[in-house]
Formats: C-alpha cells, structure tokens, sequence
C-alpha cells in the first residue's frame, strides 16, 4: 500500500496465512477502549494453496519423478511468494473498508472505538466525552464507598480507646507453636498464654521486675 493512508494502524492483527492450503487473507480489528474484535472475512490466497497442495504432492511422487516434481513445487513456492505482497495489500484495503463500518474514530485522542465505546451526542470515544449518567452514577458509590470507610474508620478509633494497648500479647505458643492471634489460650493445644507471675505467698500478681511482692513482702 505505498503512497496510501493506512488507517487502523495500531490496533488490527494479521492473521493472514501464505503458504499452504488453509493459506489466505484475514485481519481482526479490535475497540482500542474495550478491546472488543471484528474480523474481516476470510479470503482465500490461490497462489498460496497451490504451492501447498504441490508440496504435499512432492512427498507421494517424489520417488516416481524426482527433481522435476521438485522443480515444480519450488517454482509455485517463488509465484505464490512474488504475488504475496501485492495480493495482501490489496486484501487488507478490503478489510479496513468493512471495518470502517463497524468502528469509529474519535475526534480528540484518534482512536478507534466501537459503537458501545462512542459518545455519538459529542463524536467523541467514552474515553474522551464519558457518560454522564453512567459518571454520575459512579459518583455517588464513591461518596458512598467514602463515606462508610470514613465511619468505620471512627469506630475503629473508638474501639481503640476500648483495646488494652500495654498488656504484652503471645502471638505464637511457646508449646507448640501455633499463632495464637492475641488469645488467653492456644488454640492448638489449650496452654495458658497470658499468664502473669504471681506471689508463691498470697498469689498477689507481681510487677514486672519486682524482687519482692508488693502485697507480703515475701521475695520473689
């Protein structure tokens, strides 16, 4: 296609096939917003299947004619090969013009969309001019969404004043090594996590630290 426009530049697949006999012309275009695809129908490359059914033949008669079967195949090859380009071009502009039909081109950013993806009102892609209700819409579950968070956020502050932030927690068993997630009790095996020393005396719990109980005097 030299000295021609090409249109669909950025966002089609080449899903042609030269050589043998499923060889032919296809071209799948695709929404440059929701990658939605269109393909071209298929057209079939004769040059191409030709070259494909003689080599097969190559394999069966080779034995019976030797190089001139091969001589045969090979020239095929190079007039499937020579007729390629030309033939590919000429498929593709067919392509694109069957896909004009089914995409549009916005005006601001250049890309090609589908009409799910086209704000027809503006001549622009959602992208560009999005949908107004579809926006407003979408608004207001994120003040909804913003607004909840905000709220358990403040009860979640609440509750901290609540939690006993100084108490040490036992996060693993020191038995049997199961996490225990803060717990009194080991869920695996029922030790007693938060157990705090107390007085041999009178059972006085003991500071941290202390040599002596505070409630007898008695030594640690």
């Amino acid at each position: 296609m030299s000295g021609t426009e090409i249109y669909f530049a950025g966002n089609y697949h080449d899903m042609s096939q030269q050589y043998g006999t499923a060889s032919g012309f296809q071209f799948e275009f695709y929404c440059s917003r929701c990658h939605d695809t269109w393909r071209s129908p298929f057209e079939p490359y004769r040059g191409g299947r030709l070259a494909g059914w003689l080599s097969k033949g190559v394999g069966a008669a080779s034995g019976l004619l030797g190089s001139v079967v091969s001589e045969v195949s090979t020239a095929a090859d190079g007039l499937a090969g020579s007729s390629w380009g030309k033939s590919r071009d000429a498929a593709f502009q067919r392509a694109i013009t069957g896909a004009e039909g089914h995409f549009n081109r916005c005006a601001r950013c250049a890309s090609y969309v589908c009409g799910r993806c086209w704000n027809a009102e503006q001549g622009l892609c959602l992208h560009c001019a999005p949908d107004t209700a579809g926006e407003m819409m979408a608004a207001q579950q994120r003040g909804l969404n913003d607004l909840v968070s905000q709220r358990a956020y403040d009860e979640g502050q609440r509750r901290g004043q609540e939690y006993d932030a100084q108490t040490p927690r036992q996060l693993v068993c020191p038995q049997c090594r199961t996490e225990t997630q803060g717990g009194r009790f080991c869920m695996g095996c029922g030790h007693e996590l938060a157990q705090q020393p107390s007085c041999a005396g009178c059972r006085t719990p003991l500071p941290d630290g202390a040599a002596f109980c505070p409630g007898c005097g008695q030594r640690r």
